[in-house]
């Protein structure tokens, strides 16, 4: 069958666009195809700096003829219904129809329209120009004379030519005629811009990845990569050395590069003082080139790898002269920076106020420039007020958690207090993803406790669903600090995320503090903090809050206080006359419930990700479920349960129990058969199955609720195994609809029991099966 084959051919497309290019334009071409019935056997996007491929195999030449009937209206309709129906179906007249008989209808007309197959190459001819035209590139440009004309084409750089040939492999393809804005398609492409810049005819795909070769054109980035990666390889070996690997980096030059030549420069030693990662920043962001270390020691050497887009005739000499000046120049840069933030600043006297505040310690480079954060007033958000009150607000917390955590509460507060410090930096002002790690390398010059220095780092981790959680306990205090006082706060003022939103990145924020609890297996409320620290937002920063309003705060969530009662414990401690008692009067312990339940919501996600039935987690999670830790403990010992056979057992006898009490509330009303069976009519029917389903309940129920209540859900999920044989005797041997009216209801009450004590577990309806 015929293929088709497609290049865009242009000035530079930016590597940061080009995959999802290369994507966008195989699934509108496909997509355009199947919807005019054109089927393919398969498809394939390429995508260089200068080019955009497409290759579909297996097309037909023509698409299938299609018949079809359109039915009309009866005959002898209104005319206005008879025209309406001509008009539809294509038809001058009801000569042109048929008439169909129905027995119950009676007759009626049909339409019969059968339109031939459209020929592959007329389809493709109209595709093409459709999808060129309407490319969702994120920005694009008009170029040249034609850019004055409203409609003029737009595309990410100036468009040059159009390939694109249709034909099967046993003959010479045709060019499917179209023209874009003057650009008419052709069988011509261009190879690589120095080394093969004329023009290549081509035919089919088998020849075209040949020839783009010979003309020093590497189609597949995939392919690209692999040269990369593996000739930087070797030339790190042959120097006794070791490639600092990185995809991000090796994703962008494979962008950059049509034919990739991997040369090696080197710097002076001396740029060696700055920590490694500054150097690794300073040459992947200005030159686009990789790093190298010494395999024994770790430590980065004075090398780099940069890769060029031609063969040189001196070997790359001059390239890498070329890039070893720039990467000299801004290791200089840094260098000083390196040297400039570890100094004291000028202005230390106006930093006094900040630092008592902050009980920060002005002797100390880092505490200096978290006064200086603080008395510049740089704004976190417009209604959250500035980085220091947020500061202020974190460390409050992460001395909240510290216990929780098993940290030292001390370490925990010194740690959130400098989290921030490095942030008016030099080098985090230069290169802001240096952020957390330069406040660790500062912190640890100026003798700070190895668990602090690591909590300013790691404090922003989780970045990603593949991103490392803390575990040194200061950092897990410090880390869910900072992220759940960013929840709280984007709640308080109702920014939060819609379904195609999420500015301030919330839902990772909510992964975090998920993979952070789970990980480390934090057993404590959620709430406990979330209400505290919503207070600490709305009267925290009052300037009229008295001082003993941050103790009343931590005495609320040390004593696992939260919702109404952290709110009666500020409101009991009141000072006539300051502000702040208004806006505890104004507090809304809602704000609360409704995180709680995105939370929970975040946390659904995350476990139906790992795998978890989405049933089995609805089940054990209620509206009030505010402990992610025992949450999921919970899901998955029920999971576990219902894989056995007691499991499954007890689950089809609790729908037959439900499905029967649902059928006989209608009846006689909701919560008709509460309260418990009475055992003396039990004894007194004489059916043992139905008293060993009640001597059953009697000893499991309170086992499974004493389990709950200790935090062993396999306890729990091994008390209602229990109950397995007296419900399947109870449910082959008892009649529950007796025509006694007294055991009737005795015996609805008996499974309305089992049906609470399942309740105690989980809430068994929202089990599939």
């Amino acid at each position: 069958m015929p293929d088709l084959l497609l290049e865009l051919f242009s000035e530079e497309i930016p590597a940061r666009m080009q995959r999802k290019a290369a994507e966008d334009l195989k699934k509108l071409v496909t997509d355009a195809l199947v919807e005019r019935g054109l089927t393919y056997e398969g498809a394939k996007a390429f995508v260089t700096p200068r080019r955009l491929a497409l290759t579909i195999a297996g097309l037909p030449v023509r698409g299938r003829d299609v018949r079809e009937e359109r039915k009309g209206p009866r005959v002898g309709a209104p005319e206005a219904a008879v025209q309406g129906f001509l008009k539809a179906a294509g038809l001058t007249s009801l000569a042109e129809a048929t008439i169909v008989s129905d027995p119950k209808k009676g007759d009626s007309y049909v339409a019969v329209i059968e339109k031939p197959g459209e020929e592959t190459v007329a389809v493709i001819a109209e595709i093409v120009p459709a999808v060129i035209r309407s490319f969702p590139w994120p920005k694009s440009m008009r170029w040249g004379k034609a850019s004055a004309e409203t409609g003029s084409l737009r595309w990410v750089r100036p468009l040059h030519s159009i390939l694109c040939t249709f034909g099967a492999e046993t003959e010479d393809p045709e060019v499917v005629p179209f023209e874009v804005d003057g650009i008419q398609s052709g069988n011509v492409t261009y190879g690589h811009r120095f080394h093969a810049p004329g023009p290549i005819t081509v035919k089919r795909f088998d020849d075209y990845v040949p020839s783009l070769e010979r003309a020093k054109v590497v189609l597949d980035a995939d392919r690209r990569k692999e040269i990369i990666l593996a000739d930087a390889r070797n030339l790190a070996f042959a120097a006794g050395l070791e490639l600092v690997e990185d995809e991000g980096l090796l994703e962008e030059v494979a962008g950059l590069v049509e034919w990739p030549v991997v040369l090696m420069g080197d710097f002076e030693e001396r740029f060696l003082e700055i920590p490694g990662e500054a150097i690794r920043a300073t040459i992947r962001a200005n030159q686009k080139c990789f790093v190298l270390r010494d395999p024994n020691t770790g430590e980065l050497a004075n090398r780099f790898i940069p890769v060029s887009n031609l063969i040189a005739s001196d070997g790359g000499q001059a390239i890498t002269a070329g890039n070893g000046r720039v990467v000299r120049a801004r290791l200089s840069d840094a260098a000083y920076f390196w040297q400039t933030d570890r100094g004291p600043l000028p202005d230390l006297d106006t930093l006094k106020e900040s630092a008592d505040k902050l009980g920060l310690d002005l002797s100390k480079p880092l505490d200096q420039r978290m006064a200086k954060l603080d008395r510049l007033g740089v704004v976190f958000h417009a209604k959250l007020g500035t980085q220091g009150e947020r500061v202020q607000r974190i460390a409050a917390l992460a001395k909240d958690l510290a216990p929780i955590v098993g940290a030292d509460p001390a370490l925990a507060e010194r740690a959130a207090r400098l989290a921030k410090a490095d942030l008016p930096t030099e080098m985090v002002g230069e290169f802001p993803e240096l952020q957390g790690l330069m406040g660790r390398k500062y912190a640890e010059l100026q003798g700070e406790n190895a668990s602090v220095a690591a909590a300013i780092e790691e404090h922003y981790k989780p970045l990603g669903p593949s991103d490392r959680v803390p575990t040194d306990p200061v950092s897990v205090a410090v880390a869910l600090a900072d992220k759940l006082d960013t929840l709280v706060g984007f709640w308080a003022i109702d920014e939060k995320p819609t379904g195609s939103k999420d500015p301030y990145a919330l839902r990772r924020a909510a992964l975090g503090v998920i993979r952070i609890v789970l990980e480390n297996g934090l057993n404590f409320s959620i709430d406990r903090f979330n209400d505290v620290q919503l207070l600490r937002h709305q009267i925290g920063t009052s300037p009229s809050a008295p001082e003993k309003l941050g103790a009343i705060l931590s005495a609320a969530a040390a004593g696992g206080m939260f919702g109404e009662q952290a709110r009666a414990l500020v409101a009991a401690s009141r000072d006539e006359g300051h502000e702040w008692l208004r806006l505890v009067d104004e507090h809304d312990p809602a704000i609360s419930d409704d995180l709680r339940l995105f939370l929970q919501d975040r946390l659904r996600v995350y476990l139906r990700e790992i795998g978890t039935r989405h049933d089995i987690i609805d089940a054990v999670i209620a509206p009030e479920s505010c402990n992610l830790f025992l949450i999921t403990r919970r899901v998955a010992a029920l999971g576990r349960f219902l894989e056995t056979e007691d499991g499954k057992s007890l689950l089809a006898g609790y729908k037959r129990a439900a499905n029967i009490l649902r059928a006989e509330e209608k009846k006689d009303g909701e919560g008709a058969f509460a309260g418990a069976a009475d055992l003396q009519l039990i004894a007194a029917a004489g059916l043992i199955e139905e008293k060993g389903l009640a001597v059953a309940l009697a000893q499991a129920t309170p086992k499974a609720e004493a389990a709950i209540a200790a935090e062993d859900y396999e306890g729990a999920m091994a008390a209602l195994a229990e109950l397995r044989p007296a419900v399947d005797a109870f449910f082959d041997k008892v009649t529950v609809n007796d025509p006694d009216p007294a055991l009737r209801a005795n015996r609805l009450r008996l499974l309305n029991q089992l049906r609470e004590a399942t309740r105690a577990v989980a809430d068994f309806s929202r089990i599939a099966g």
